[in-house]
């Protein structure tokens, strides 16, 4: 049975179900990863085919939108180049892919998969990475631009989410997507959260450790460990220049604002000086041009990517957006996180990381070289957050989400053919 996976997104978003095609096919399977452009060649390498969805150009207009990094105007964005590649992928999916003889594995974003799982009657698995995207009424998340604290009752706290699916997500999403579904003769899709899980199968790709889903909210879901996945990124090994500046001093701090933010350049400059107050070296990730300061001491490295799992081991603690891949490759590392929220799920990764104790949130507002500088202070020296800190590294080390979400996906492969 041939298994077409579905990516839409940034690093974030495609790396996971990259390396899970990786595995699926090491396992013997027939895989085919769609994926926007720019992802060709990590695929290549990977030898998978690959369909492109969109162009080069695409992603990067998409990367480089102002609207797109603000909480709730990125919506209105995300939704509009989501919007640009469903019809595409509904289009790919009928031409190759047959009801009984294939799945799709389907990221949140890849909606043209849901749309052909209800008009052609493919067999479908949706992949959520992330928490926020599981639903609770009982430990809602919290949403990008309104941090509600914890002691606001959580009923509460689920009425305005529902809200804004209905006054937010909904008008951003729905009117392309329903539009195209009328050509289908397909009905309209009233809640696009609610919508968007298979009814088949959902993974969950994040432990339960982590964040424990509502059970009732989605029962067909199966919870799976994170699925590390840096190494199928840019490069899979770090450059001897990172290597010898890791080598040649004590653990830098490490930062990074992920790998489509073009609207980083005041993070930093903040982390800059940072790693000058506190006296410590820096490492500073960003693959985007003119992001990083050009004047920079000998005691601060900027490279455009390096693999995590081979350089946040080495380093003392990271400063970052918040992104789920990101977080799940520093647990692994067992170093302190300080994460500065920019939109999406980023606000709710900060809330699970101060519960587990191993890490600290600053708004961007707030994120200031003194104050980033005074949070970094106390999660470095804190033998609680180091304690965190280790404890979760442990748990990573004991598990193996890439073959967690393969073994599930081949048990659904198994429930297919025995329906069928």
């Amino acid at each position: 049975m041939h298994v077409f996976i579905v990516a839409v997104g940034s690093h974030g978003d495609v790396l996971p179900l990259l390396a899970i095609a990786t595995e699926l096919r090491r396992r013997g399977h027939a895989v085919t990863l769609a994926a926007p452009a720019p992802f060709a060649a990590m695929a290549d390498r990977a030898s998978l085919p690959f369909f492109a969805l969109g162009s080069e150009e695409d992603y990067r207009l998409a990367a480089v939108e102002t609207e797109l990094w603000r909480p709730w105007r990125g919506v209105k964005a995300l939704f509009r180049h989501v919007s640009g590649l469903t019809e595409p992928t509904y289009a790919w999916l009928a031409g190759i892919a047959r009801p009984g003889e294939s799945i799709v594995l389907a990221s949140t974003l890849a909606l043209g998969a849901r749309v052909a799982q209800e008009k052609l009657g493919l067999d479908v698995v949706t992949v959520h990475l992330m928490p926020l995207l599981a639903g609770s009424r009982t430990d809602p998340p919290v949403l990008p631009g309104l941090p509600l604290p914890e002691r606001v009752p959580a009923r509460l706290r689920h009425w305005i989410g529902r809200g804004a699916d209905r006054l937010v997500i909904g008008p951003a999403a729905l009117p392309a997507l329903n539009g195209f579904r009328a050509r289908l003769d397909l009905p309209p899709v009233r809640r696009l959260r609610r919508w968007w899980s298979s009814p088949q199968q959902v993974l969950f790709t994040f432990p339960r450790w982590y964040a424990a889903p509502w059970p009732h909210r989605i029962p067909h879901a199966v919870q799976v460990g994170f699925p590390l996945a840096d190494r199928f990124g840019d490069v899979a090994e770090p450059s001897a220049t990172v290597t010898r500046f890791l080598d040649e001093g004590p653990p830098p701090l490490a930062f990074t604002y992920g790998s489509a933010m073009s609207r980083s350049q005041a993070f930093f400059r903040t982390a800059l000086r940072v790693c000058t107050g506190l006296g410590r070296r820096g490492i500073l990730l960003a693959p985007q041009g003119g992001q990083v300061p050009t004047d920079l001491p000998a005691s601060v490295l900027h490279v455009p990517y390096a693999p995590f799992s081979r350089v946040l081991p080495r380093c003392a603690a990271l400063v970052h957006h918040g992104g789920i891949g990101t977080v799940a490759q520093a647990l692994a590392a067992g170093i302190p996180q300080l994460v500065v929220p920019v939109a999406f799920d980023h606000f709710d990764e900060a809330r699970w990381l101060r519960r587990l104790g191993v890490g600290a949130a600053l708004g961007r507002r707030h994120f200031t070289p003194a104050r980033a500088a005074s949070t970094l202070r106390r999660l470095l020296i804190d033998p609680r957050v180091a304690q965190a800190c280790s404890a979760a590294k442990a748990r990573m080390a004991r598990e193996d989400g890439v073959a967690e979400a393969c073994d599930a996906v081949e048990a659904f492969i198994r429930t297919v053919r025995k329906d069928g």
